[in-house]
C-alpha cells in the first residue's frame, strides 16, 4: 500500500467511511522497515558521484571555454580610435563608481555575515569602531543619499513613461492603420507610356566615399530605373581619397555611358561638409535647372526598376507635397546576432513612427537615402546645410516649418545593408544621436519663432527631444541608478519599472519583425546596453563636445542576397557575347577590382577592439547583482547578472560574431559563382 493513502470502506451505497493511514507508522507497513541492501546504497552513491562530477566538469569546460575567449580578445585586440575620448569624464566616472562599489561590497559582505543591522540601537551593542562607523555610514545614507537618488529615480521614471507612452500611441496608430487599411493614394492620372515627354524629369543622386565595396551594386540599380532615358540624369558624387576607389567608379561609370545611360561622375577636391557638402555642391550644377525632382540612394542602397513609377506619380496632383520616402530592406538581416537586433529596431522605426507620423501629420525625419524629394522643396527650405552631421533631419525640419507636406510609402522597399560589426553600428548610432542635438540648439528658436501652429511646434519639439530622452533614462536609471540602488535599499526601484514595462515595450517594439520573437531578451539587453553609446552621443552634440561633428562612413561589406548571387551566376554562365544590363554588377567593374585585388598585399587578420566603458559597466553591473544576494532580490540579481553578461559581451566585442550556418550557405553561393 502506497504511503499516505486513504482507505474507502462501503457497507452500502449510502453509507460508507474513511480512514487515513499514515506511512510514517512503521507498525501498519512492517516491510518498510526492511533495510536497503550494501549494493543498492553503492549504487546510488556512485549515480550521484557521476552527476556531480558531470556537472563540475560542465562548468569546468564552460569557464575554460570563456576564460579563453576573453583571453583571446584581450591577445588580439588593439586600441581604438576613440580609446583617447574613452578616458574622458564619462569613462572616469564609470570608474570611480566601479572602485566604490568593489569597496562597498567588501563591506556589506562583512556586515552580512556578522549580522550589523541598523536595528541596533543601544550603544553598547555597537562592537568596534568598523562597526560604529558602519552604523553612521546607514544613518547618513538614509537621511542624505537615499533621498536624492529618490527624486533623480523618480525623474527618470517620469522620462521612461512619457517614452512609453509615446511608444503605446504610436503603436495604437499603426494599429488603426492596418485595421482601416490606409495608405497613401495616387492622386493624378498616370503618365503615359507612350508620350516620354509626359515624364518629369527626374535627378538620382548617389553619395558616395571610399565605399569600394558597394558602388557597383547602387550605381547598377540606379542605371536600370525604368524611366524614359531623356527624362532622367544619374549624379555619382564621389568623394573619394583613394584614387584606386576613384578609378573604379570612373570606369563603372563609362561603361554605363557606353550604355546609353545619361550618368555622370563628380569628384571634390576639398571635401567640405561631408554629405551635405556633397549634395549641395551637386545641386549647383546648371544643368540641374531643368530637373524637378532628386531621388537619393546612398551607395549600398540598390533600388528596384519600377522605384521611380511607383513614387513620383504620388507628387501629380499634389503640389503640397514636398518628400516621399520608401522604406528600406536588408540583405543581411539574418547575418548575425547584432544585424537581428538592428533589424528589431528598424522595423519598428519604419512601420510604426514613420507610417503613423506620415499618415496622421504628413511629417517624419528624412532618412537620409531612398527617398524623393521635390527640388522646389528643397530649394524654398534653404537647401543643404553643414551645419550639424544630421542633414537629412535639418532639411525635414525646415522644409516642414515651410509647409510642406510628406508621405511615407511602406510597400516601396529599397535594398540595403546593416553594419554587421559593432565598431561600425558603434560609429553609426554616435552621430544619429549627436546630430539631433546639435539640431535641437539650432533650430529651437526658429520653431518657438514660427508661424506653424502651436501643436505643430510642440510636435516638432518633442520630435527633437525623443533622441535626448531615450539615451538619458535609459543610462541613468538601468545603468547607474539601478545599481546603485543595490547599496542603498531605501531607494529601491519597483519591478514594474525594471521588468513588467520594459518587457511591454520591447514586446510592442518586436511586432513588426513577428520572426524576431526569440530574440525579446536579447533585444531589450542590447538596448540597455548601446545607452552608454548614445547617451555618450547625446552630452557630445548637445554641448558641442569634440566628437560632436565627426563624421565616419559606415563601413559596408557588400553583401547581396542570396536570390541575387544566383541570379548573377546564372547571367555569367550564358553566352559572353550577349549583351545585357547586369543589375548588380558590371563586368568591366569586377574585372578591374580582381587587378587591383591581385597588386593588395595579404589581408591581415581581423583584431577585435575592446570597449573599455562597455566592460567597466559590465562589472560593475555584476558587482551590484552579487549584492543584490545579499538581500535576495531574486527579480533585481537576474537583471543586472545578465545586463552585466551583456555589457561583458559587448566590451569584448562579441556581438558581431557570424553564424556559422549563414557563413557556410553564403560561401556556398559563393562558390557556385565562381564554378
Amino acid at each position: 500500500m502506497a504511503p499516505n493513502s486513504v482507505v474507502v470502506t462501503m457497507e452500502k451505497p449510502n453509507h460508507f467511511s474513511i480512514v487515513e493511514i499514515n506511512a510514517s507508522d512503521p507498525s501498519l507497513f512492517p516491510e518498510k522497515r526492511k533495510a536497503v541492501s550494501p549494493k543498492q546504497f553503492s549504487w546510488v552513491l556512485l549515480l550521484k558521484a557521476y552527476k556531480a562530477l558531470t556537472c563540475v566538469s560542465w562548468l569546468a569546460l564552460a569557464f575554460k571555454a570563456t576564460f579563453i575567449s576573453i583571453k583571446k580578445r584581450f591577445a588580439l585586440s588593439k586600441m581604438s580610435k576613440e580609446e583617447p575620448r574613452s578616458r574622458g569624464k564619462l569613462y572616469r566616472f564609470i570608474k570611480a563608481f566601479l572602485v566604490i562599489s568593489i569597496v562597498a561590497l567588501i563591506i556589506e559582505v562583512i556586515a552580512h555575515f556578522k549580522i550589523w543591522s541598523s536595528n541596533l540601537k543601544n550603544p553598547w551593542e555597537i562592537q568596534g569602531l568598523v562597526q560604529w562607523c558602519y552604523m553612521a555610514w546607514l544613518s547618513f545614507r538614509a537621511h542624505y543619499i537615499a533621498p536624492l537618488v529618490i527624486t533623480v529615480s523618480k525623474f527618470c521614471t517620469v522620462l521612461f513613461l512619457i517614452q512609453s507612452l509615446d511608444r503605446l500611441v504610436l503603436c495604437l496608430g499603426c494599429f488603426w492603420i492596418k485595421y482601416k487599411k490606409l495608405k497613401p493614394e495616387i492622386n493624378g492620372e498616370a503618365y503615359d507610356i507612350e508620350d516620354p515627354s509626359s515624364f518629369p524629369m527626374v535627378l538620382v543622386q548617389i553619395p558616395m566615399c571610399n565605399e569600394k565595396e558597394v558602388y557597383s551594386q547602387s550605381i547598377s540599380a540606379a542605371c536600370q530605373l525604368d524611366w524614359p532615358r531623356d527624362r532622367l540624369l544619374i549624379q555619382v558624387l564621389d568623394d573619394s581619397d583613394d584614387g584606386n576607389v576613384q578609378l573604379l567608379i570612373k570606369d563603372e561609370v563609362s561603361s554605363w555611358r557606353q550604355k546609353g545611360i545619361n550618368i555622370f561622375y563628380r569628384h571634390r577636391l576639398i571635401r567640405t561638409g561631408y554629405k551635405a557638402g556633397n549634395l549641395k555642391s551637386a545641386m549647383g550644377c546648371d544643368y540641374v535647372r531643368d530637373y524637378e525632382f532628386v531621388a537619393i540612394f546612398d551607395a549600398d542602397f540598390q533600388p528596384n526598376p519600377d522605384f521611380l513609377k511607383q513614387t513620383i506619380p504620388h507628387f501629380k496632383g499634389n503640389p503640397e507635397l514636398g518628400l516621399l520616402q520608401a522604406r528600406w530592406s536588408f540583405v543581411n538581416k539574418d547575418e548575425n546576432l547584432l544585424t537581428r537586433l538592428q533589424n528589431i529596431n528598424l522595423c519598428f522605426h519604419f512601420e510604426v513612427e514613420q507610417q503613423v507620423n506620415g499618415v496622421f501629420l504628413n511629417f517624419f525625419g528624412f532618412n537620409g537615402t531612398a527617398g524623393v524629394w521635390r527640388i522646389k522643396a528643397l530649394e524654398d527650405s534653404g537647401g543643404w546645410l553643414e551645419r550639424t552631421t544630421v542633414e537629412d533631419m535639418d532639411i525635414a525640419v525646415r522644409a516642414h516649418l515651410n509647409g510642406w507636406k510628406f508621405i511615407f510609402l511602406n510597400d516601396v522597399k529599397v535594398l540595403c545593408e546593416l553594419p554587421e560589426s559593432y565598431e561600425a553600428y558603434k560609429k553609426q548610432q554616435h552621430r544619429w544621436h549627436s546630430g539631433p542635438m546639435q539640431l535641437f540648439r539650432l533650430c529651437l528658436p526658429a520653431i518657438i519663432t514660427s508661424k506653424i501652429p502651436m501643436w505643430k511646434k510642440s510636435n516638432l519639439i518633442f520630435f527633437l527631444l525623443r533622441k535626448l530622452i531615450l539615451p538619458f533614462y535609459s543610462f541613468t536609471l538601468f545603468c547607474i541608478i539601478l545599481p546603485l540602488t543595490m547599496f542603498i535599499p531605501e531607494a529601491e526601484l519597483p519591478l514594474w519599472v525594471i521588468c513588467y514595462i520594459p518587457i511591454f515595450m520591447s514586446f510592442l517594439n518586436i511586432l513588426p519583425a513577428p520572426k524576431s520573437f526569440p530574440f525579446l531578451v536579447p533585444y531589450l539587453l542590447f538596448e540597455n546596453t548601446m545607452s552608454v553609446t548614445k547617451f555618450n552621443a547625446m552630452v557630445s552634440g548637445l554641448f558641442q563636445l569634440g566628437s560632436a561633428y565627426e563624421w565616419v562612413v559606415t563601413k559596408k561589406t557588400g553583401r547581396s542576397s542570396e536570390s541575387d548571387l544566383l541570379a548573377f551566376s546564372e547571367r555569367e554562365s550564358k553566352s559572353s557575347n550577349e549583351e545585357k544590363i547586369l543589375r548588380r554588377h558590371s563586368e568591366s567593374g569586377l574585372n578591374l577590382i580582381s587587378k587591383l585585388q591581385e597588386q593588395e598585399a595579404p589581408r591581415v587578420k581581423k583584431r577585435n577592439r575592446l570597449y573599455r566603458k562597455e566592460l567597466a559597466l559590465a562589472f560593475l553591473l555584476l558587482i551590484a547583482a552579487a549584492r543584490s544576494l545579499l538581500s535576495a532580490h531574486g527579480v533585481h540579481f537576474y537583471y543586472l547578472l545578465f545586463q552585466g553578461l551583456s555589457f561583458l559581451v559587448v566590451g569584448l566585442d562579441l556581438i558581431g560574431e557570424q553564424f556559422p550556418g549563414n557563413q557556410l550557405s553564403m560561401e556556398l553561393v559563393y562558390s557556385t559563382d565562381r564554378s
